[in-house]
């Protein structure tokens, strides 16, 4: 059975929670405490010398990325939520790389700062992720989904952190476009939510 290792408040361990819940996957959760240290422990680390979660377990191969985790179920359990045609397979692959970059810079590290106490420049951090959702909603101008004409990998890779961005007091209430995209991948067979943490007062 697939193993994942897991912690409920983290938006990546959420993405891999996603794509095994879209895939109607069967899986063991495995709890990594991170409050206690449990991701730097000798046991963990022999898992995933860098500390993080989530961490699959495929049969024994280990996967270690949330958006490698992501790619792997889709192209092993269900080859459709990653298209192979040239172009937008150049597309699903920009909307990765915008995930693993300008995400994490932005709401993602926005919301380490409220839920979890980071210190990086909070100001600094939520004018990036306005820049970012901003061209993010005009290239969801009349679409559906991020590529083509249903959910892929892209969706889940970028759903996560853009829905929780308000609590890391980036405000969703300007970018229409992204409520629409949001709300469609919530009424997708098989979409669970992430553990929401109270939310700050919004900056705009």
């Amino acid at each position: 059975m697939l193993k994942l290792y897991d912690f409920e408040l983290s938006g990546h361990a959420h993405r891999a929670r996603l794509m095994l819940s879209l895939l109607n996957l069967p899986y063991e959760k495995l709890h990594v405490n991170l409050g206690s240290g449990e991701h730097k422990q000798s046991e963990f680390r022999a898992i995933n010398p860098f500390t993080q979660v989530p961490v699959l377990d495929d049969d024994g191969l280990i996967i270690r990325d949330s958006i490698a985790i992501i790619v792997h179920l889709a192209n092993n359990y269900d080859p459709s939520w990653n298209p192979q045609d040239r172009e937008q397979q150049a597309q699903v692959q920009q909307w990765l790389a915008l995930a693993a970059r300008s995400l994490a810079e932005g709401p993602a590290r926005a919301r380490l700062i409220t839920v979890f106490g980071a210190t990086f420049d909070q100001d600094a951090v939520i004018e990036a992720s306005h820049q970012t959702l901003s061209v993010i909603n005009v290239l969801l101008e009349g679409k559906q989904w991020m590529v083509g004409n249903k959910a892929s990998i892209a969706d889940v890779a970028c759903y996560s952190y853009i829905a929780h961005a308000p609590e890391g007091m980036v405000s969703l209430d300007s970018y229409e476009n992204i409520q629409r995209w949001l709300a469609n991948v919530e009424q997708l067979d098989g979409f669970i939510a992430m553990q929401a943490t109270p939310q700050p007062a919004l900056s705009v």
